[in-house]
């Protein structure tokens, strides 16, 4: 493909890219910001964006810069956007000194495939479209002897390594600012100057799948859900009500369908919606919310398992079925969630449902003050109508969207306050989390979101490494040896990865993801690079773990760097929203190699047992269990485990 070798020319200036005038209106784009910026602070970031270029081309691309700062919030550089189409091409395909570089860009790529990122021109996960081509231009330079480093998008350079075989080839760090200036404000500041940019959680490691790379986790989600709450793992019926369709939201309707529920999900863009059931992740749609009663009404009646969309505001829908509850006597949702963008709850991440979408879109950049206070208020009416619902039988969970959050911040009724919080007076909230309350036990166990990409893009090296999974799932659930709890887990991601082909996950790149714990990681990326070094399947990258928790993230980045990680990544955001989590994640390129099989052993071991030992030292007994079996399995590994506390008593100090 000629027009993949000129990724590796830099920035194309000669000659200069026609101005594109205006913004594409063939794909979704991202909600116009207000640059909270004075004048001399709008001219440092046109400022910013011209260090990329040489001085004789700044006389025309001044002013263009500082128009697309007024009009969109940012600058983009969308005279510099490429206009080849951009998805993940056969790693073969890509003009780069070896295959590390080539893997590196080709998830770059599939990130800004139209088909798997929600605002694919504004994707700024990769800085601007200049940024882009010289971070593309550098990959295709990278020799081993050399490590890129990456800073919120900006590329910094190339610089020399001390050991090929164990260095990363590329280090990223997004968004990381000291926590006195880690605030939303701060952000919105620093974004619109160009220097810095939202983390993300795998979009910002360069690992993002699509939609597929949050199916399996939801759908363990649902099941786990059903098991706690409901004391079934038949969900044939059962209504699973929740939001977004755009981004990793859009998993949710596919999940569902996995999971055996009827899954209704709500959406405000039409575009999202639509994108979503052109490709199958979404069975029904329907715009009139009388239709969605009675279809939810027949489908609980006949116990099916499906997935409607519902094209409107999410709390329509939350406030439609409190009047069917009051008018019936009938509860018609059992389980529900969230997953709209609440992090950024006034930047487009949230839409009042006072509005329709475009005139929100309005109204957030003349009237951000309005906006602001329709949001909260639509967030307290949604709060209200779960509130009804939840005394009346339904369960309810936050999808770590930061939901609960936002909404105790507009005066909710999501809790209650804590006067003895560790921290001082803090909210107690009415509703659990997912991560503690239905994952909790699963992720103790070292099980978590493992992914893999098969880069010659052929869908059969899929299909061959979804039988390698299966069968090594199937021999480890079959094994007497395995603990019972991580028994089940190994079962349902049997069920997953046995269905995942039939159910076409698929979106971008030959990708697949799964939960798995140390062992079975290891034994995973060993089997695919024994497959690849027999020629089973053409070259194979990358296994993918994503981590949470500030030391962690940190830890994991540090060691999986000098235990041979391809690339390692740290971010703030991703979620939960700016300065509230801090992500980490790699990524690791399988070749054949036996170096390749010894980094996997060594480095995916660490990965896994780091976060597992966070959770035994924090009381978990499932953690404190998995870290004793790691240890009498592995030569070498000591972790500390806790003393618990058996007397109370021994707790109290006089006076207090």
């Amino acid at each position: 493909m000629s027009f993949l070798a000129t990724l590796a020319k830099g920035i194309p200036l000669d000659p200069l890219p026609p101005p594109q005038g205006s913004r594409d209106h063939s794909v979704p784009h991202a909600p116009v910001r207000n640059a909270p910026l004075s004048p001399e602070e709008c001219k440092l970031a046109v400022r910013n964006a011209l260090r990329y270029f040489p001085p004789e081309f700044h006389a025309v691309l001044g002013p263009e810069f500082a128009k697309e700062l007024k009009d969109y919030g940012h600058i983009y550089m969308y005279r510099f956007r490429p206009t080849f189409p951009l998805r993940a091409y056969p790693i073969t395909w890509y003009t780069a000194a070896n295959l590390e570089g080539s893997a590196i860009m080709l998830m770059i790529m599939n990130n800004l495939d139209p088909a798997v990122a929600q605002f694919p021109h504004e994707l700024v996960t990769y800085g601007g479209n200049g940024q882009f081509w010289l971070v593309m231009k550098y990959l295709s330079e990278l020799q081993p002897t050399g490590t890129l480093v990456i800073n919120s998008g900006h590329p910094a350079g190339i610089y020399p390594n001390l050991n090929p075989d164990t260095s990363p080839r590329a280090v990223i760090s997004n968004g990381m600012v000291i926590p006195n200036y880690s605030k939303p404000e701060d952000y919105d500041r620093m974004f619109a100057l160009g220097v810095t940019m939202y983390g993300q959680m795998t979009a910002g490691s360069y690992c993002y799948i699509g939609p597929q790379g949050i199916v399996h986790g939801t759908t363990i989600t649902i099941m786990n859900a059903a098991r706690k709450y409901l004391g079934t793992n038949d969900l044939r019926g059962k209504v699973f009500l929740t939001s977004g369709l755009g981004g990793m939201s859009g998993a949710q309707a596919k999940a569902a369908i996995i999971a055996g529920c009827i899954g209704l999900v709500a959406e405000v863009s039409e575009e999202a919606l639509d994108k979503r059931f052109s490709q199958k992740w979404v069975m029904e749609k329907f715009g009139n919310v009388d239709d969605v009663i009675e279809r939810v009404k027949q489908a609980r009646k006949l116990k099916l398992s499906t997935s409607i969309a519902y094209l409107g505001n999410i709390v329509t829908l939350w406030e439609r079925f409190v009047e069917e509850y009051k008018k019936t006597g009938v509860l018609l949702v059992d389980l529900g969630s969230d997953q709209t963008s609440c992090h950024n709850p006034f930047n487009g991440g949230y839409y009042p449902v006072q509005l329709s979408l475009r005139e929100a879109q309005k109204e957030m950049r003349k009237n951000p003050e309005k906006f602001k206070a329709l949001v909260e208020e639509s967030l307290r009416r949604q709060v209200k109508a779960i509130n009804f619902l939840a005394d009346q039988g339904l369960h309810f969970w936050d999808y770590g969207n930061a939901f609960l959050l936002q909404a105790s911040r507009a005066g909710a009724d999501v809790g209650q306050s804590d006067p003895t919080g560790a921290h001082g007076p803090q909210i107690k909230f009415r509703y659990p989390s997912y991560i503690q309350d239905i994952l909790g036990d699963v992720f103790a166990l070292g099980f978590g979101p493992y992914r893999w990409v098969c880069t010659s893009g052929d869908p059969k090296d899929l299909e061959i490494t979804d039988e390698i999974a299966a069968c090594l799932l199937q021999n480890l659930v079959a094994d007497p040896q395995v603990d019972k709890d991580v028994r089940s887990q190994y079962a349902d991601n049997l069920k997953w990865v046995l269905e995942a082909g039939r159910n076409k996950m698929v979106v971008g790149s030959q990708a697949r993801i799964l939960y798995s714990d140390r062992v079975g990681r290891m034994k995973l990326a060993q089997q695919f690079n024994e497959a690849i070094k027999s020629k089973e399947i053409k070259t194979d990258t990358p296994p993918i773990s994503v981590c949470m928790q500030a030391d962690m993230a940190i830890q994991n980045c540090i060691g999986d760097a000098f235990r041979g990680a391809t690339w390692v990544s740290i971010h703030n955001g991703g979620g939960v929203g700016w300065g509230e989590v801090i992500n980490g994640g790699f990524g690791l390129l399988l070749d054949g190699s036996e170096a390749a099989a010894k980094r996997a052993q060594f480095m995916l071991s660490w990965d896994v047992m780091n976060g597992v030992s966070r959770r035994s030292w924090a009381g978990s007994k499932l953690a404190q269990k998995a870290c004793m079996t790691a240890m009498s399995q592995c030569s070498g590994m000591k972790i500390t485990v806790p003393f618990e506390v058996e007397d109370d008593s021994v707790l109290t100090i006089d006076g207090i």
